[in-house]
């Protein structure tokens, strides 16, 4: 007869640390809508301001009050030089916040707006929106990306702009184009360490961007709303939920592509 054999049962596997994301101009906008969309799926987030601590704390407070961990960091993101610091700091930051040491996604959203006509343009516009949405993203992401888990993701925010144009917008729309090119190239040279890269393009969003002209322009307003299919401008909520899509597991075969969210502006 044989003798039954005890079976020890295998130790149950210790749940996965959440993902981490870093996302640029956290504190309000679109930036904060993405931050909260991405805890409520149960993201970790570190978020950066320029000025505003005071909302940058009341995001953090809104991450924690879901059940995440949140880390706000004041960076201007249009001063390259500040780059090399935040880079050596961050893994500390990361542990004692997080208890890690690594980022799973980098969510390049900070910017400005400028209304302009090309004949009227100045040279110290032009060169704020190439430090700002140009220079500045495509040194962050250089320097952050020593820091990005293997997998991890990067989205890159640019523009409906880049598709269909409005008088004033030549020079924000101009460096937004440039992300679109460098987010096809991040794909590719980070693609071995399986890092994937996109590129998110909002149409016209009822937030304080740009002076709040959307949003509180009853005009422009109304202008948007009309050549928008889905017959209404859009709002934050719908870009941060873009943004959640874009960084979960079920997207993961999408890379190197510019994905618009516009409700289908001018088509």
């Amino acid at each position: 007869m044989t003798t039954p054999t005890a079976h020890t049962p295998h130790p149950a596997a210790a749940p996965a640390a959440p993902s981490i994301a870093l996302i640029t101009g956290g504190s309000r906008g679109l930036g904060r809508a993405a931050a909260l969309h991405l805890a409520r799926a149960g993201w970790d987030i570190v978020l950066t301001y320029q000025s505003r601590s005071d909302l940058a704390r009341a995001v953090v407070a809104d991450i924690q009050a879901l059940g995440r961990t949140a880390l706000a960091l004041p960076l201007d993101t249009a001063r390259t030089a500040a780059f090399p610091a935040l880079a050596a700091s961050l893994p500390a930051l990361l542990r004692g916040t997080f208890g890690r040491d690594r980022l799973d996604a980098l969510v390049n959203n900070a910017g400005t707006g400028i209304d302009a006509a090309f004949l009227e343009t100045t040279e110290a516009q032009f060169d704020q929106m190439m430090a700002v949405h140009l220079k500045g993203v495509f040194f962050l992401t250089q320097a952050l990306v020593p820091l990005l888990a293997d997998g991890a993701r990067i989205l890159n925010v640019s523009s409906g702009l880049t598709r269909f144009t409005f008088p004033g917008k030549a020079a924000y729309a101009m460096m937004k184009g440039g992300i679109e090119v460098l987010t096809r190239y991040l794909a590719q040279e980070l693609g071995p360490r399986g890092i994937r890269v996109n590129v998110l393009a909002p149409g016209a969003i009822a937030t304080d961007f740009g002076g709040g002209v959307v949003r509180d322009d009853p005009q422009v307003h109304a202008a948007i709303a009309g050549c928008t299919a889905l017959g209404r401008v859009g709002e934050a909520d719908d870009i941060g939920g873009a943004v959640a899509a874009l960084l979960a597991p079920g997207s993961a075969w999408i890379n190197g592509q510019r994905i618009e969210a516009s409700g289908g502006m001018r088509l």
